[in-house]
């Protein structure tokens, strides 16, 4: 059975460069308290992860760039 396969995207918005990792999910831990959490997209930034979005891999890379910065806009 193949591992998560990480995916990466690099946009740019304004004059920045924004780059977005994905994480594979985890599962629940009872004993910390902590629900499972899917596979999600990251925006990388000063050496930490910020979640986005759900992964969904192999979704449309036209589509996941507009949604990436559709947040992106919201957040700035």
């Amino acid at each position: 059975m193949p591992g998560y396969k990480v995916e990466q995207r690099h946009l740019l918005l304004g004059e920045r460069n924004f780059h977005f990792v994905s994480y594979e999910g985890r599962p629940a831990n009872v004993r910390r308290g902590e629900d499972a959490e899917g596979p999600m997209w990251c925006l990388m930034s000063e050496g930490r992860r910020r979640p986005v979005m759900p992964h969904t891999p192999g979704q449309n890379l036209d589509e996941l760039d507009r949604q990436l910065l559709t947040w992106l806009r919201a957040q700035l």
